[in-house]
């Protein structure tokens, strides 16, 4: 009987207990955390804008190049004897420097012999004028007043005297030239790129002897896509013109050496005489005078073969608006505030624009307030409260007196907009029927008209716990809009 008794009594003490303990942690539940309202009006920094100048800067990149490079080959056949502390690989040398000497023991033999080939020709050709000079005097004497014959003058033997001392000259011309060319000279003022020969080498017409590049100026060929070419200031180039440009656009060229940035100042000279049919690019070159000139104290020498990143200036376009790049929104519009502090959206067309900027040609005018300010999910339409850059509060335009005033649209909160919550709010109270309490039918229609949703989670827990008390089923948007309306106050504006 005892052990009957104590299994119908022990069950029901611990369901007692669990009711206990469920009704305890029912009735001492924590209120749930309300939200705190939220400014519905944000504010943001605005700038006037005006219509200004900006000036272009095209950007490229290139290897350095020397302008003249050359091959230094010989013009006589010999052995070399002697070769310049300057012809290495590296070394400088100026105009007219003797880079190498080749024997001239044999050209200075071809010299004596051309020289006493000149001596003997113009013996002869002495020896045939006076034949010719007593031939005319004779045939004078004797047949005065008749027209001798250019044989019986000697004339013909006169001409091949001359033609043989000309000829006895030109030789000895080439025998000195020759001599002089065994001193192999610099044609200009420039570097060792490579040399092929040394000291005691036998060399002949033809042999590459060194390569050289000229030290005046240097080269960069830069590539332009079409749309940077039509900015830059550069007059086209017809058949009969010299492609040559006097006063070309200023290029900053760019190199960094050692951890260090240099820079060097040149101009534009000339274009490419086609476009590259692989990028469909134009490359202009950029020329820099004395690019091994120690100009600037610090700066190395603008070497050939060095890259480059080039800053080329372009045209310079007048009355555009300069905006950073971070508030053009969708490639299409920026925000702008209109006269009465309310957001607005502006379609513009952009002239130019770079990372940091994009200049505006059209779509704006001098005066409109430029939304500085990153707003997200911005609306048109929605209020703001403005200051300028400076922190001083721009104050709203009165309205015009024919005009109404203009009302503040409703917050949108991140369930979905106050219109969705409102017909969810009349969908729950049309499900609830006419048993639900008139005090908690008024909470909802509170939330609804104001639009303060921040309240709404209180007044859904309230009717979800009517409904479960009642056994009425309420549509399953209840719970959902009970998390929306949580998150809306969240986001903001």
């Amino acid at each position: 009987m005892i052990k009957r008794l104590l299994q119908i009594i022990v069950p029901v003490a611990f369901l007692a207990v669990g009711l206990m303990v469920y009704w305890y942690l029912i009735h001492t539940a924590p209120e749930p955390r309300q939200r705190p309202s939220f400014v519905t009006t944000p504010e943001v920094v605005a700038r006037k804008l005006k219509p200004e100048p900006y000036t272009i800067t095209l950007e490229s990149q290139g290897t350095v190049r020397a302008r003249t490079t050359s091959n230094l080959i010989p013009e006589v056949r010999g052995r070399i004897t002697n070769i310049s502390p300057n012809f290495r690989e590296g070394a400088f040398f100026e105009e007219g420097d003797v880079l190498l000497e080749i024997d001239d023991s044999d050209y200075q033999t071809e010299l004596i012999v051309a020289e006493a080939n000149q001596a003997q020709a113009e013996l002869r050709e002495y020896e045939e004028l006076a034949r010719y000079e007593q031939a005319k005097l004779d045939w004078e004497r004797l047949n005065p007043g008749q027209e001798a014959n250019p044989l019986t003058l000697r004339e013909p033997q006169l001409k091949q005297a001359r033609a043989s001392t000309a000829s006895a000259k030109a030789r000895v011309t080439t025998a000195k030239r020759n001599l002089e060319r065994t001193k192999i000279k610099a044609p200009f003022a420039g570097r060792i790129l490579s040399k092929n020969v040394d000291i005691g080498q036998y060399i002949s017409p033809g042999n590459q002897l060194a390569r050289l590049y000229a030290v005046d100026f240097a080269e960069v060929r830069l590539p332009l896509t079409a749309t940077q070419y039509s900015f830059l200031n550069l007059p086209s180039v017809y058949r009969g013109e010299n492609p040559t440009f006097r006063e070309g656009p200023i290029v900053t060229l760019k190199s960094s050496v050692g951890g260090d940035t240099h820079e060097w100042i040149g101009r534009i000279v000339r274009t490419d005489g086609s476009v590259d049919v692989s990028s469909r690019q134009i490359y202009v070159v950029a020329q820099v005078r004395d690019p091994y000139g120690g100009s600037v104290e610090g700066r190395p020498p603008l070497k050939v073969g060095s890259f480059v990143q080039a800053e080329i200036a372009g045209k310079t376009l007048q009355g555009v608006y300069v905006i950073p790049r971070v508030l053009l929104r969708e490639n299409e519009y920026v925000l702008l505030v209109d006269s009465d502090n309310y957001l607005t959206r502006k379609s513009v067309q952009l002239a130019w624009e770079t990372d940091e900027v994009i200049i505006v040609e059209s779509g704006l005018a001098s005066g409109d307030k430029l939304c500085l300010t990153e707003v997200p999910y911005a609306l048109e339409g929605w209020p703001v409260n403005v200051i300028d850059e400076e922190g001083v509060t721009i104050v709203a335009e009165e309205p015009k007196e024919d005009e109404p005033a203009r009302a503040r649209p409703p917050r949108q909160p991140a369930g979905g907009g106050s219109g969705r919550i409102g017909d969810l709010i009349d969908g729950l109270i049309a499900a609830a029927g006419d048993g639900i309490p008139e005090e908690l039918r008024a909470k909802l229609l509170a939330v609804k008209e104001s639009g303060d949703f921040s309240k709404i989670r209180p007044a859904m827990s309230e009717l979800r716990e009517w409904a479960e008390a009642n056994g009425v089923e309420l549509p399953t948007g209840g719970r959902g809009g009970r998390g929306g309306g949580g998150g809306g106050g969240a986001r903001g504006f």
